[in-house]
């Protein structure tokens, strides 16, 4: 009953002004043809060129994001990944109304950020890693009521919403103690209730799990899956720990210098950047033996592995065909790896 009257809290609002199109859309965010430069000073080694800098200093434009577009549906789970420098926090930094585009457009639940910036942050939760939106001197409960001040939150709401949090994250064991006496996990925990207490559509975390220990981690996992499946809230996940993609996202976004390299779902990007699989066997010797549809891709000693792909061949089948062949000790499956395919897209480009 209480997930209920918690799913009732969340309101959908529209720009009037956007378009049929985008009040029609499915999409709770839509990005299209996205840049954003930052022109810097550009400067010569040594003491003669910062004196120089000071007279006539040349100016260098850097293309941080360049020309992206890509659609986030309600309810969604999405990783946005790239290694640093990538573009990916300046994205989700107008995303979220806290940079603006030298040019595109962004949309969230129909609304520009930039334009409406405080329109469009009722409808946001964020949570930067490191970053607290906790007062550290306040108890974690004192900063829940200032919250609830500042998105002006009516009292039954705000306490069915804390109530529901608890349910998940058991923030009542730690609603009294002072923000800064909380460990790591615990002020995570109230992070993530701070972002969610005025019931926002779109939750923006950026590396929720940096620094937790396996319960920690667990937790928060739990939470954001929770959240999702409960509340349909669109999640946006930016992490370098890729156990969280694999535990929560379907779909990925990967960004490189500037530009988006892959976008899809992560099984699809799997069977299409790494199509093959690595058979591992332990002969009784050191000879190992040929197939046709699979590479010895390495040896040491009497193991061998074998590359294949897996359109051609199935593991089962290959592992028969061998052994007919010569008397096998053991074997062993590799799959590849999230971390494989990150890697892969990277070099890729």
């Amino acid at each position: 009953m209480l997930w209920e009257k918690y799913k009732s809290t969340m309101k959908i609002t529209v720009n009037e002004k956007c378009s049929s199109a985008y009040r029609k859309s499915d999409h709770m965010i839509q990005v299209k043809n996205l840049k954003k430069n930052y022109v810097i000073a550009k400067k010569e080694k040594g003491l003669g060129g910062a004196i120089k800098s000071l007279v006539k200093s040349e100016k260098q434009t850097i293309e941080a994001v360049k020309d992206i577009s890509f659609q986030i549906a309600k309810g969604e789970i999405v990783a946005f990944l790239g290694p640093n420098g990538a573009g990916k926090s300046t994205t989700v930094k107008m995303m979220s109304g806290i940079l603006t585009p030298t040019s595109g457009k962004i949309f969230i639940n129909g609304k520009e950020p930039y334009q409406n910036r405080k329109e469009v942050v009722k409808d946001l939760g964020v949570v930067f890693g490191q970053r607290t939106q906790l007062n550290w001197d306040l108890r974690l409960g004192e900063s829940f009521e200032l919250l609830r001040h500042v998105y002006q939150i009516d009292k039954e709401t705000y306490e069915q919403n804390l109530q529901v949090m608890d349910n998940i994250l058991g923030i009542s064991e730690i609603i009294d103690i002072p923000v800064r006496q909380l460990s790591l996990g615990q002020r995570m925990r109230g992070d993530l209730v701070a972002a969610m207490l005025h019931s926002p559509s779109v939750l923006f975390l950026d590396e929720p799990t940096i620094g937790l220990d396996v319960d920690g981690k667990y937790a928060i996992r739990k939470f954001i899956k929770e959240i999702n499946r409960v509340k349909g809230t669109t999640v946006i996940l930016t992490t370098h720990d890729l156990g969280d993609v694999q535990e929560l996202c379907k779909r990925l976004i990967i960004i490189n210098h500037g530009t988006i390299i892959e976008d899809g779902p992560l099984e699809e990007l799997v069977e299409r950047i790494a199509p093959y699989k690595d058979l591992v066997v332990e002969f009784y010797d050191e000879e190992a033996v040929e197939h046709p549809k699979a590479q010895l891709h390495k040896q040491k000693g009497n193991v061998a592995k074998y590359r294949f792909q897996k359109a051609d061949i199935t593991a089962a089948q290959l592992i028969q065909e061998i052994s007919e062949k010569k008397s096998i000790k053991d074997v062993a499956i590799e799959e590849v790896t999230i971390d494989d395919i990150i890697r892969i897209a990277y070099h890729r480009e």
